[in-house]
Formats: C-alpha cells, sequence, structure tokens
C-alpha cells in the first residue's frame, strides 16, 4: 500500500513555513495520542503516520530530499527514521515550549539577558523608616544603532544555511539521531553578514546606568529587592533580566535587632538599682520615652516598651523595645564615700542581699553533705 504524501498527513500545503508545521503536527498528534484512545490501533497507526512526516519534513535537510525524490529519499535505510528514531524530538516539540524549554534563546537568535545583583548597605535608621537610593550600576543596555538586531542599519540577520534556521545539526545513525549544536551561528539559526559597528553585532552595548530603589519600613539584614527588567539587555533584541538588590544592615551603636524588636543595653548606679528612679531613652521614632527602675533592680533585668521597636515588612505593627539594666560599680571612691559604704555594709542583713544569701547557703549545705 502506497504511503501517503507527507504534506497530505499534516493537511498543510508545500510550501509551509516551520511554524506551520508544528502546528498542524501539535493539532494532529493531540488528537489521535495512543494516551487518548487506549487499545485503538486505528489511532496508534495515524500517530506514527503523522509524527513519521512532521520528523522529516521539520528536518531541513530530509524536506530537501522529500521534495525532491519523495518517499524513495528514505527506502532502503537511507534516511528514514521509524516510529523508535528520536522519541525525544517529539516530546520535545509537542510539548517542549509549554513545560519552558528552550527559554534561554529564541528561533529568532535572540537571548534573555542576564540577571544581575547589587549589594546595598544601609543603616539601622533607614531600615526602621525605608529610604529611596540612587544608585549606578555598568550593565548592558540595548544598542541604539541597530535596535538590539545586531545587523547594521539597513541590514537584517540572515537564517544560517547550515541549520536552516535550527540552531542545530542532527546526524542520523540508524534508529538513532545525534543533534548538537550549530558550528556557524552558534545555536541561534541566524548570522549577521554586516555587523552594527557600534555593538559588534551583539546587539547591546555598556553603559552605566542610574536607577532609584525604593526601600521599604522594616527590611531586615539579607532582604533582596527585585526590579523587574531593569537587569543586562538581552543579546540581538532578546528580553532584558532582572536585577537583585541585596540589603545589609549596618551594625548600630547602641541599639541591637532580633527581628522586629530591639534592645539597648543601660548603665545605672548602684544608688538608683537600689532606691529605683527614671531615666529617658531616645528610641529610632525620635521620641523619649521614660523608663521607670524599680526599687532594688537587679542587674541584667529587662524592661519592655512596647511599640518602640523595628516595624515589620508589609505590616502596620511593630515590634518592642527592651532596656536591660546594667548596675555599675562606683569607681575612685572618696573617702567618705568609703566610710558610707562600709557603714551600710555593716547594717546589711541577709534581707538585703537576698539572693547572695541564698547562694552561699546552698553552697555550704552542699558541701557538708558531701563531707
Amino acid at each position: 500500500m502506497a504511503k501517503r504524501d507527507f504534506y497530505e498527513t499534516l493537511g498543510v500545503s508545500r510550501t509551509a513555513t516551520d511554524a506551520e508545521l508544528k502546528s498542524a503536527f501539535r493539532k494532529a498528534a493531540l488528537q489521535c495520542h495512543p494516551d487518548r484512545h487506549p487499545g485503538d490501533k486505528h489511532a496508534e497507526a495515524r500517530f506514527k503516520e503523522i509524527n513519521e512526516a512532521y520528523q522529516n519534513l521539520s528536518d531541513p535537510q530530509k524536506r530537501a530530499a522529500y521534495d525532491r525524490y519523495g518517499h524513495a529519499a528514505f527506502e532502503h535505510g537511507g534516511m528514514s527514521d521509524g516510529f523508535a528514531a528520536s522519541m525525544s524530538d517529539i516530546f520535545d516539540d509537542l510539548f517542549g515550549d509549554m513545560m519552558g524549554g528552550r527559554r534561554g534563546r529564541s528561533s529568532s537568535g535572540r537571548e534573555r539577558g542576564a540577571d544581575l545583583r547589587y549589594n546595598l548597605e544601609i543603616t539601622l535608621e533607614e531600615a526602621f523608616r525605608g529610604k529611596s537610593a540612587s544608585i549606578k550600576l555598568p550593565t548592558s543596555v540595548t544598542c541604539e544603532g541597530c535596535s538590539g538586531s545586531g545587523a547594521r542599519a539597513g541590514s537584517k540577520p540572515t537564517i544560517c544555511k547550515t541549520c536552516g534556521g535550527h540552531g542545530r545539526i542532527r546526524a542520523q545513525q540508524g534508529f538513532f539521531a545525534i543533534e548538537r549544536t550549530c558550528p556557524t551561528c552558534h545555536g541561534r539559526g541566524q548570522t549577521i553578514d554586516n555587523p552594527c559597528e557600534k555593538c559588534a553585532g551583539s546587539g547591546r552595548v555598556t553603559r552605566e546606568r542610574t536607577l532609584s530603589v525604593n526601600v521599604p519600613p522594616g527590611v531586615e539584614d539579607g532582604t533582596r529587592i527585585r526590579l523587574s527588567g531593569e537587569g543586562e539587555a538581552g543579546l540581538r533584541g532578546g528580553p532584558t533580566g532582572d536585577l537583585y538588590i541585596f540589603l545589609s544592615v549596618k551594625p548600630h551603636a547602641i541599639f541591637q535587632r532580633d527581628g522586629a524588636d530591639l534592645y539597648c543595653r543601660v548603665p545605672i548606679s548602684m544608688v538608683q538599682a537600689a532606691l529605683g528612679g527614671e531615666f529617658t531613652v531616645k528610641t529610632l521614632d525620635g521620641s523619649e520615652s521614660r523608663v521607670s527602675i524599680p526599687e532594688g533592680a537587679q542587674s541584667g533585668r529587662q524592661l519592655r516598651l512596647r511599640g518602640k521597636g523595628m516595624p515589620i515588612l508589609r505590616s502596620r505593627e511593630t515590634g518592642d523595645l527592651f532596656v536591660q539594666l546594667n548596675v555599675e560599680t562606683p569607681q575612685n571612691l572618696t573617702r567618705r564615700q568609703r566610710e558610707l559604704l562600709m557603714e551600710f555594709a555593716a547594717e546589711s542583713s541577709n534581707r538585703t542581699h537576698p539572693e547572695s544569701a541564698g547562694f552561699f547557703s546552698k553552697m555550704k549545705e552542699f558541701f557538708e553533705g558531701l563531707g
């Protein structure tokens, strides 16, 4: 039984473009795919027929041979693939674009530009309030001389003669098809005979750009800000990459940060710790808050100021400020101060220093128990 004409099998004309061939193949293959018709021998045979037609017509060399000699070009083990010749090509052509295949380079030779990184250091105050920063970075931009095409004004890229615009060269070994990147166009599918003088055919040039970056309040160390389309220009008019701003927050002289909460250590005198009192602390929002010291406060005690911490990113809530008391021992005492402290010590009892009295009492009991 004579084979049907490959063009008739796919339902296209002999002048059909590669895009029209692929579209017709996808439509026909999906309609009669064996998975949709389990056990249907007719659908399986039809799928094989469609696949064979597309495999031969999608290859420029095989299509040229078929147009000249018809089915005779593939007889006697010539260039015939068979159904099992290249299943990877079937699924690549059928589902490759849907699954994101070949995203880096298009059939027109355009490549997506690279993503860029910029490290931006800010202060804790700037992280608290947010800021608008102006940054400068050298990057590749679209060449104005050729509008990104890479070709000199008045000319345009041409389809690669070696691979016919596919960007790949296929070598047939019986039932196996081996593909490699076209050495002439390096996988782009196009060549430039008259390259642009400004960009040497790349379609982009290096320039220093100035960008404005909005840093929102509440950002933390390591926060990443993405600026879509502000990265490197694509090769030969391809889409632009993205710019990623990585933030680092400088250490602060007074405050330490843990998430949305702030911590600071405040030294107080021994008298303030014993008798109690007040002091004022200035917060990052510019206001002042009064802190009350309870009578008999111990060193290391933390006092909380609610809502005086860092703003929480993309929220109206704020963290808290924790003030840690650090009782300072007096130095360089005068004679009178020493006399007063000695009188105080003489009047002191276990009730005056309950924590130390309890500690030494437990230590005594422990070692007596060992004896």
